[in-house]
């Protein structure tokens, strides 16, 4: 049953500001003059926030259907959650737990499905064919997610600070794609740097080729935000042309980012989230000197992988 449907407020009223702080260890160590931009607050953890609120206050339908490898999936329940809406989210069975457990928390259905059996996709289609009632929303395909991601963008180019480059995470471009947007809304003009795991480098490959490339599987790296198979079409419009450069960044630069947030910077970030840091210790003579950016997307990590992750090298 539906819970009874609530007024929605303007998602700048219900959305967390950013939380901007330098770590001046972590400077020293990297000769960089970083600025982090955290979503980790952010309500369940996320940006994916900001796209879900958007997506389901401004949707008609009672029931939203997803597919999720967690974030936006727990981020899209607790917003239904808030509007007195339904939600069913695909999740694979390699999710984190914690993910898991925050849909089901919040209200949301999950339905599992082993990706090496069956795409989310094709467990989408088949509950929108039961479900011809319920909108369907692509957790970064949506021009929806993209405006609702925007915000984020908005806020860092009224934030007062000056950058010289702003590097984001790059999965199927929901993020990346609103950050460009609402950069170039408020009259900004950094230039943007994708980063994204090697392990799946559809979108710096999508670059080169000039047309979307599309991953043969979900690629398994450890940032598992960002184990998409393509681009999304609406995405690839904004980021052709709206990212200045892409860093294909190895796992070892991953996990290394996560280690050193924690370590330097008393910052607990997921994976997906510790890409960007992951692109400046990737590319460090390309950013070194300048003012940086760094967008960390998310802090849930399964309690075993980030202490497995702290214990190694």
């Amino acid at each position: 049953m539906t819970p009874t449907q609530q007024t929605p407020l303007p998602l700048r009223e219900v959305v967390k500001p950013t939380h901007l702080f330098e770590s001046d260890r972590l400077n020293q160590a990297l000769g960089v003059q970083l600025t982090i931009a955290s979503e980790t607050g952010q309500h369940t953890g996320s940006f994916k926030f900001r796209a879900a609120y958007n997506v389901a206050s401004t949707v008609p339908n009672d029931l939203i259907i997803t597919a999720s490898s967690g974030n936006f999936g727990q981020a899209l329940a607790y917003a239904c959650k808030l509007l007195g809406k339904a939600c069913i989210v695909v999740m694979p069975t390699t999710s984190a737990k914690i993910k898991m457990a925050a849909v089901r928390h919040h209200g949301g259905r999950v339905e599992l499905v082993d990706t090496t059996v069956k795409s989310r996709a094709e467990r989408v289609a088949e509950l929108a064919a039961e479900h011809p009632e319920a909108y369907v929303a692509s957790s970064y395909d949506d021009r929806l997610v993209i405006a609702g991601n925007a915000s984020l963008g908005v806020e860092l180019a009224t934030c007062g600070r000056a950058f010289d480059r702003v590097i984001v995470p790059v999965g199927g471009g929901g993020l990346s794609a609103g950050v460009v947007t609402g950069l170039r809304q408020a009259g900004s003009h950094v230039p943007v740097i994708g980063a994204e795991p090697l392990l799946a480098n559809d979108a710096a490959r999508s670059l080169r080729a000039g047309e979307i490339v599309v991953n043969p599987g979900e690629p398994q790296t450890i940032a598992d935000g960002a184990r998409t198979v393509s681009l999304g079409r609406h995405n690839w419009e904004v980021l052709r042309e709206g990212l200045r450069d892409l860093v294909e960044v190895p796992e070892e630069r991953i996990k290394e980012a996560v280690r050193l947030y924690a370590r330097l910077a008393d910052h607990r970030v997921e994976p997906t989230g510790a890409l960007t840091l992951g692109a400046v210790l990737t590319r460090p003579e390309e950013f070194r000197g300048l003012r940086v950016c760094c967008i960390v997307s998310g802090g849930n990590v399964d309690a075993d992988v980030y202490d497995r992750l702290m214990a190694e090298a």
